[in-house]
C-alpha cells in the first residue's frame, strides 16, 4: 500500500514538507511550534474542538521501525494521560497515551496495513487518531517539550525512551 500524501492528512494537520500549516521555525530540531506535546512524546493540534494526535519524531526515532499499532476504537472515550493503545517496533513495545480527554472520532486507517508510515511522517501521514476534546491537561509548549527531549536523551542511555520521565 502506498502511504497517503501529506495533502490527504486532516486540514489541521501540519505538513512536514514545509507546506501550509507547518511553521518554518521550530523550538528544537523538527519540533513544530504550533503543536502541543505530552511527557510521553505524543503531540496534538486542536482545531475547533477536535484534535489530531500522533507520536513525535523523537518517539518514532527512539522506537525504530514501527511494525504494530493498536489504536483506540472509534467512539471510545479516552482520558488524558491514560493508556489508549499500543505501539511496537522490532525491538520494543509500549503504550500510546491520550494527550487529552475526549471521544475518538477517527483513526488513521492507512496505518493498519502500513504501521511504518508513522516513522516516515510522524507529523504528517503518520497521524494516529482524532478526537473531540473535552479537556486538555498538562500539555507542553514546543519549548518545554524540546527541554524535555534534551533531558530524556541525557537520562536514558538505552531502554524504553518513549515513555518520558516527568520531573
Amino acid at each position: 500500500m502506498t502511504p497517503a500524501s501529506p495533502a490527504s492528512a486532516p486540514s489541521a494537520y501540519p505538513r512536514q514538507d514545509g507546506g501550509p500549516g507547518l511553521p518554518r521555525r521550530a523550538s528544537g530540531p523538527g519540533i513544530p511550534r504550533h503543536l502541543r506535546y505530552t511527557w510521553d512524546h505524543e503531540w496534538l493540534v486542536v482545531d475547533e474542538g477536535d484534535a489530531t494526535v500522533g507520536i513525535t519524531a523523537f518517539a518514532a526515532e527512539a522506537l525504530g521501525d514501527v511494525v504494530h499499532l493498536r489504536l483506540p476504537e472509534v467512539g471510545s472515550w479516552v482520558e488524558a494521560g491514560e493508556r489508549c493503545g499500543e505501539i511496537a517496533s522490532r525491538t520494543v513495545a509500549g503504550g500510546l497515551y491520550a494527550p487529552a480527554t475526549g471521544r475518538v472520532l477517527e483513526v488513521n486507517r492507512e496505518l493498519a496495513d502500513a504501521p511504518g508510515v508513522v516513522n516516515d511522517g510522524p507529523y504528517t501521514v503518520g497521524w494516529l487518531f482524532r478526537l473531540r476534546v473535552e479537556n486538555i491537561a498538562g500539555a507542553l509548549s514546543a519549548d518545554a517539550y524540546a527541554a524535555h527531549c534534551a533531558h530524556t536523551r541525557g537520562a536514558h542511555a538505552g531502554g524504553d525512551r518513549t515513555r518520558g520521565d516527568r520531573p
